[in-house]
């Protein structure tokens, strides 16, 4: 690949790229072509990237349903011609920003292609930012199915309420958790 492509896929300007190539510091063999143009040589792998699939369902009791979205997430990537580096499942709210596997893919920089189900699958709210971001850093989310509603207000209502519905669901959860244990002490 050129050095404007490699120093794209890295994130790097093009002057950062060539010094670097000046400096022999490109962990790549590199070329000088008679044309003047510099040529990096990277293992095919590393030009596509990594693809990582996610799946996640909102509680334990979902499990099994966590088990077939997985499946439809192959299906997909084999459909597409994507293989897998890795497979990341996890049970919790779409609302807590503090899920490990989530954050953890988010931070791995060799993962350029994030594939889900839906878009909720991932965040219930700043969906876009999160897609912008990585596409500032050359990585790309896939929905394979996209079938959200496309009016922003309702989409907006839809996603607040599905927020008041999960707090309210919480406290209820919460409340009879308590409970029991309230109960169990004084049996």
């Amino acid at each position: 690949m050129k050095l404007s492509d490699y120093a794209k896929t890295k994130g790097i300007s093009y002057k950062t790229a060539w010094r670097m190539y000046k400096a022999g510091k490109i962990p790549h063999p590199t070329e000088q072509l008679p044309t003047g143009s510099i040529i990096v040589y990277t293992n095919q792998e590393e030009q596509q990237g990594k693809t990582a699939i996610y799946a996640r369902v909102s509680s334990y009791d979902q499990k099994e349903d966590l088990k077939r979205q997985v499946q439809r997430l192959r299906d997909f990537c084999a459909n597409q011609g994507l293989s897998i580096t890795q497979e990341i499942t996890e049970i919790g709210s779409a609302l807590n920003g503090k899920r490990k596997k989530l954050l953890r893919i988010l931070k791995d920089s060799s993962i350029t292609t994030l594939v889900v189900e839906h878009r909720d699958r991932l965040t219930r709210f700043g969906f876009e930012y999160l897609e912008a971001s990585l596409r500032a850093t050359n990585r790309n989310i896939l929905v394979i199915n996209d079938m959200e509603c496309k009016d922003d207000l309702v989409q907006d209502m839809i996603d607040v309420l599905t927020s008041f519905c999960a707090h309210l669901y919480g406290r209820r959860s919460a409340k009879r958790r308590a409970k029991k244990a309230l109960e169990a002490c004084q049996t």
